[in-house]
């Protein structure tokens, strides 16, 4: 007597060339391969729903950054604070632009036409600048100042060298040994008189626009 697998149980007797027809092979196998079928389904759209929110909001782009190496392998190192810009602050930066206030003002004319030193520190002040002194400029400026005028000063007078350089058109700036923020701006034979404030400001916005960066969109 035998009992094949597919028969459930029931006991046959083969006789000659004749086999008992077996019966469909259990359905348990299936359902459990179904259910895992379906389990990695839903496991895949839970996924996927988790990196569409990251990208929509914003996070796969700072995961992106944090993952960011240098090309030593190691991750890069947070950046440090910036330091206060404000021109005189500890730290600060020589190039950032001043208050008119902000720094002393002398005014030189090395042209022959008399008086021109007091009317442009007049203009100046009037500006809010505070001017130090005025009068001729020194004998290795005197009558070689061939355009409108050149703005003198030192490392930390960057900034405010821009902001003198922007009140005059065609203004060159030259830099010196001098230690304090202080300006030294001596007109020349093409000089007539400062621009019109909307245009200073223009031309202030013009000598300070930043640069442009190259993108880094997608890179590290």
């Amino acid at each position: 007597m035998l009992t094949p697998q597919g028969l459930k149980g029931k006991q046959y007797r083969v006789t000659g060339n004749s086999y008992p027809r077996l019966g469909r092979p259990p359905r348990k196998s299936r359902k459990v391969m179904a259910l895992i079928g379906s389990l990695l389904a839903l496991a895949l759209i839970a996924l996927g729903g988790v990196q569409l929110y990251d990208i929509f909001t914003g996070k796969g782009k700072n995961a992106s950054a944090q993952a960011c190496a240098s090309p030593s392998g190691k991750a890069l190192a947070a950046p440090t604070p910036t330091p206060d810009a404000s021109p005189g602050a500890p730290g600060g930066d020589p190039h950032a632009i001043p208050q008119p206030a902000g720094f002393k003002l002398n005014v030189f004319n090395a042209t022959t036409k008399s008086g021109l030193a007091g009317r442009t520190a007049d203009e100046f002040t009037k500006r809010g600048f505070t001017v130090d002194k005025k009068g001729n400029a020194p004998a290795e400026l005197d009558k070689k100042v061939p355009g409108t005028a050149v703005v003198i000063a030192g490392p930390a007078g960057a900034g405010a060298a821009t902001l003198i350089s922007s009140q005059i058109a065609g203004a060159t700036i030259s830099t010196d040994a001098r230690t304090d923020n202080s300006v030294d701006v001596v007109v020349g034979d093409s000089y007539n008189a400062l621009l019109d404030e909307t245009q200073a400001a223009a031309a202030l916005a013009l000598a300070t626009k930043p640069s442009p960066t190259p993108s880094t969109t997608g890179s590290c």
